[in-house]
């Protein structure tokens, strides 16, 4: 059986201490996860260099501009999109936000600025578990 193999970047959005995470909407159309939480980003265009890809999907998900940091993780899943098997490679990045006003695109419903022990309390899209405790483990 084939598999679609992309390319991800994903942004361990950082301010006060805390990591931006959103949540999946219904209304998101190859939506997987509906109702969990992940880090900001998306799979990259073919020919897109990856890091306009991921300043683009952190626009287009959340309105913010960001200062992109140094990688943090590289993760990778296998969800099913519209009955096609996906594997999907994604490197985090620790980014910092230069704007302030938040506003979600149709994919997302909901958002949260989340600390340690929040983060544990959700329910954490895979790898993004792994990746924020890995983040706020380098801040201790």
């Amino acid at each position: 059986m084939d598999v679609n193999q992309r390319i991800a970047c994903k942004a361990v959005i950082a301010k006060d201490g805390k990591v931006l995470v959103l949540r999946e909407a219904s209304t998101y159309e190859e939506g997987t996860n509906i109702g969990r939480y992940h880090c900001p980003g998306g799979r990259i265009n073919p020919g897109e260099p990856f890091l306009d890809g991921l300043r683009r999907e952190i626009t287009e998900e959340t309105g913010l501009s960001v200062e992109v940091g140094e990688p943090l993780y590289v993760g990778e899943w296998f969800p099913t999109i519209k009955g096609v098997p996906n594997q999907i490679v994604a490197i985090f990045f620790v980014c910092t936000p230069t704007s302030e006003e938040i506003r979600l695109s149709e994919e997302h419903d909901d958002y949260k600025w989340v600390d340690a022990a929040d983060a544990k309390a959700l329910d954490l899209m895979a790898p993004e578990d792994k990746v924020l405790e890995k983040y706020f483990a380098a801040q201790a």
